[in-house]
């Protein structure tokens, strides 16, 4: 498969302020932003204190040094892959990558030249004669046997690594072919496989996330106009009851502060399913106390649990769970509650690739008593996230523990880096659903991996959607 192309025109990056931006100037200091160019569909956010223990961890367990520097804004891009791969934009470019393994457990780090911005590798290096560099920066060449230098000892074959020259000046990164003793033992042949990636440059600087709203104001206000101006206009053509239908993350929690600018007061619609993390029902009670807005809560426990019985754990090609917990009982609730309504919905084109083809006002085949429509279709994350921090919105916190979506805990359309992520931080949660997991794999005659690998997340039943989960 071939990669997907760089992106361009979500993200800029402004060198004097040392903060992203949202368009070609810094709304702050006036100066000309610079392009940042990243994986698709390129929804970068920002990295909490947690994402950067992350990386930090990774990184120096690797490398022998952290990557991000202490007051330095980084973003994270999450990328195509079999489970979790993220881009680290730091100091306006692609500074490198964290990929969780599965079968192994564990984090690996995959960075760029420009990495060595901001630090310099103790461990899993190569040093090259000063005379096969010209061959590896612009050709892209292997480094082979003859022109190797030095190779650290704790390198072994599959590791990634910094090719340094004799200057120890950073020249490329790959992936080791071979293990140190076997490079220092070789006359010819690969010792490491370059990797060439898209140009990225990066400059070091702090500053705050404050200093990036500052730097966006311009484009904030631009996006918020638009959005109250479009909440108006569908409200005014289509004569229903309004609610904002809130699950606890942060576009639905943008979604509701420009509803209020545009309608004043109006309901939250909660979809309890109660697979919701403690700390989502927790926001939901303080977004409510905080805006004054009343809560209209659409139960699906009961429902979700009973149907369970018969057809087994949610999968990512069988999501019954959707119908079951969630469509369901809001139908239902609006019906009594309303009849019919209109909801505003956190729904943003770049979340996946398929949400880009979906409209901005729409009817659910399995939701037809709701009118939805999304305020903040075309806004990124990185915008969300700014204009929730020059709100001062009282967001979830699960997003500063390291998770970037919100829903039921245990959605079999996360990737296996955040379930096991959430076995350690909510350890009760967890064991009561691997307790239901292990009794269904007990009477289906299931293998141990279909558990312990999390294998039951994929059923192989075809031609499922995502229902908005």
């Amino acid at each position: 498969m071939r990669p997907p192309s760089p992106r361009r025109g979500l993200i800029w990056w402004c060198d004097s302020c040392h903060t992203p931006a949202l368009a070609r100037v810094c709304s702050w200091c006036g100066s000309r932003s610079r392009e940042v160019t990243v994986t698709p569909p390129g929804d970068a956010r920002p990295a909490f204190p947690a994402d950067i223990a992350l990386v930090n961890r990774v990184y120096s367990e690797h490398f022998g040094e952290p990557l991000i520097p202490p007051g330095h804004l980084a973003l994270l891009n999450k990328v195509p892959d079999p489970d979790r791969m993220e881009e680290i934009i730091l100091g306006g470019g692609v500074a490198g990558s964290i990929k969780y393994l599965p079968d192994e457990s564990r984090w690996e780090a995959i960075p760029r030249p420009q990495a060595s911005v901001f630090l310099t590798p103790r461990r899993k290096y190569v040093v090259v004669d000063n005379g096969a560099v010209p061959s590896i920066q612009g050709e892209g060449a292997s480094v082979l046997a003859p022109g190797l230098v030095e190779i650290e000892p704790s390198v072994t074959r599959g590791d990634e690594v910094f090719v340094l020259d004799e200057q120890r000046n950073v020249v490329a990164v790959g992936r080791a072919k071979v293990d140190a003793d076997d490079a220092t033992r070789m006359e010819r042949g690969p010792v490491v496989r370059t990797r060439r990636n898209f140009p990225s440059v990066c400059t070091k600087g702090e500053a705050t996330w404050d200093d990036a709203v500052r730097s966006c104001e311009g484009v904030l206000e631009e996006q918020e106009a638009e959005a109250v101006s479009f909440i108006r206009d569908v409200a005014a053509g289509n004569p229903l009851p309004v609610n904002v239908s809130y699950s606890g993350g942060k576009d639905s929690l943008a979604t509701l502060l420009l509803v209020r600018k545009a309608l004043g007061l109006v309901p939250i619609l909660f979809a309890d399913t109660g697979l919701e993390f403690p700390e989502t029902c927790q926001n939901v009670d303080e977004v409510s106390r905080t805006f004054n807005a009343p809560v209209v809560r659409a139960c699906g426990k009961d429902a979700f649990w009973k149907a369970f019985e018969t057809r087994g754990p949610p999968a990512v090609d069988f999501r019954w769970c959707c119908r079951a917990a969630k469509l369901g009982p809001v139908e239902d609730t609006i019906r009594e509650k309303w009849g019919e309504c209109l909801s505003f919905i956190g729904q943003r084109k770049y979340e996946s690739f398929r949400r880009m083809a979906s409209r901005r006002v729409w009817r659910n085949p399995h939701l037809k008593r709701q009118l939805s429509a999304a305020p903040i279709h075309h806004w990124t994350a990185l915008q969300v996230w700014l204009y929730l921090f020059r709100e001062k919105a009282p967001y979830n916190p699960l997003y500063e523990k390291g998770l970037d979506r919100i829903g039921c805990f245990m959605c079999p359309s996360s990737d296996v880096a955040v379930l096991r992520q959430i076995e350690v931080s909510h350890p009760a949660l967890w064991q009561e659903w691997r307790t239901r997991l292990e009794d269904w794999q007990r009477e289906k005659n299931l293998p141990d991996s279909w558990t312990g690998e999390a294998r039951w997340r994929m059923k192989g039943v075809p031609g499922e959607e995502d229902y908005n989960c």
